[in-house]
């Protein structure tokens, strides 16, 4: 009779179990990483990196939501240059940035360094600059170029000079995907970062290989990135 009453005064009442299940639960939402992906695309190839990308930092057990930087080219150019319609991502402004624990941004090579609609919209943060609004934040990158020495590192090691200024903490995809160092196909993605070749006249669409990489890039990316917002 001791012995039962010892063990029933120590075992824990329903109502004690179920606050433990709710504070798990709480716990587990609270640890949630936010992740941003924010590109510029011109005729399709980051973007559809970018959704690579996403499946990735979802795997890696983050929340992810895609945006496209403002395009600063009017219709009748792009028109011109054969380009297709925008995809249905929304367009980010500045403030959005400072919601998320994590940015992973896609970048399109121009001469070798970001496009001017990136560079723009990174011109515009200037007051999330001044509070340090971005201080501490995860920070990554992939590209899309034209051609091998076309930019495949350099263009990503563009965006780090913004990322320093902001205080974010640049994360490179490294060799933690085996796949970077596969030479048994043409492939873009290199230690900054996963990427693609869009091929000199842009007709080459990212690889089965390059979104395996990128969806790789995304989960190694928001492992990361819930460390640096604990």
């Amino acid at each position: 009779n001791i012995n039962r009453i010892f063990n029933s005064s120590h075992k824990p009442s329903q109502l004690q179990q179920s606050r433990k299940r709710k504070n798990k639960a709480n716990q587990q939402t609270a640890k949630m990483t936010k992740i941003a992906i924010v590109y510029y695309s011109l005729y399709g190839h980051v973007k559809t990196m970018a959704e690579a990308v996403a499946k990735g930092v979802a795997a890696g057990g983050a929340t992810v939501d895609i945006y496209q930087v403002p395009e600063t080219l009017p219709e009748e150019v792009l028109t011109k240059m054969g380009a297709p319609p925008k995809a249905e991502h929304p367009i980010i402004t500045p403030a959005k940035l400072k919601e998320y624990d994590g940015i992973m941004f896609g970048l399109s090579g121009r001469f070798g360094t970001m496009p001017a609609q990136m560079k723009s919209f990174f011109d515009a943060t200037g007051s999330l600059w001044m509070k340090g609004e971005l201080t501490g934040k995860a920070a990554g990158t992939f590209v899309s170029v034209g051609t091998q020495g076309g930019g495949q590192e350099t263009v990503g090691l563009s965006c780090v000079n913004f990322c320093s200024h902001q205080g974010m903490v640049f994360v490179p995809l490294g060799y933690a995907e085996p796949k970077v160092f596969s030479y048994d196909e043409v492939h873009g993605a290199s230690p900054y970062g996963s990427g693609t070749f869009a091929g000199p006249d842009g007709s080459r669409s990212p690889s089965d290989l390059e979104k395996e990489i990128a969806e790789s890039h995304g989960k190694h990316f928001a492992t990361i990135a819930a460390k640096l917002a604990k």
